[in-house]
């Protein structure tokens, strides 16, 4: 019975954590828990047992958020293709400010919670400069662009995030793509 009750109790943590990601992607992390509760089928107390405070359920999704960019990024520096390598993260980068909204504002932008992961976005980032300079070395990239025209670029998708989400979506894309074919190398 006990063993019943923790795959139990784990299956609704995960539940818990996957229907929060999708929804503080979606509306941002102001969205209340009870809503959160709602949508997961769940009850606030469930919400409460798993995450005794609200900050710890924003502090959960916001580190499963940094885990995956850092599985990421260990898997472009690991890809001997060093084009399809920082294509594939600026097209994901892209990609995170059009669904993970609201993450990435707590992540990129001034909000607390986003400060504890300072340290993993550093490492992201020096990673990300890594693949800016193997893909200069590679010839893949244009030899004039520097790590800083890089981090530029993303700098100018992120600020789309801003715009209205229908909106920002196919800006984003668009600008994904028009930094692409400025930086990268005909294949």
């Amino acid at each position: 019975m006990t063993r019943k009750r923790r795959t139990d109790a784990e299956d609704n943590r995960r539940r818990i954590v996957e229907v929060a990601r999708a929804a503080f992607a979606a509306d941002g992390l102001d969205l209340p828990v009870r809503e959160i509760a709602r949508r997961a089928g769940m009850g606030v107390a469930t919400i409460y047992r798993h995450f005794p405070s609200r900050q710890d359920l924003i502090s959960a999704v916001l580190a499963e958020q940094v885990a995956r960019c850092g599985e990421e990024m260990r898997a472009a520096l690991a890809d001997p293709d060093s084009r399809r390598a920082l294509r594939g993260t600026i097209v994901r980068f892209g990609e995170r400010q059009v669904h993970d909204r609201g993450l990435n504002e707590a992540l990129l932008g001034s909000h607390a919670s986003g400060a504890a992961f300072a340290e993993q976005r550093r490492t992201h980032a020096e990673a990300f400069a890594q693949l800016v300079e193997r893909a200069r070395g590679d010839g893949a990239l244009r030899g004039h662009v520097s790590v800083d025209d890089a981090r530029i670029a993303l700098m100018a998708i992120a600020s789309f995030r801003a715009l209205p989400a229908e909106r920002a979506s196919s800006a984003i894309r668009t600008l994904t793509d028009l930094l692409l074919t400025a930086v990268l190398n005909e294949e």
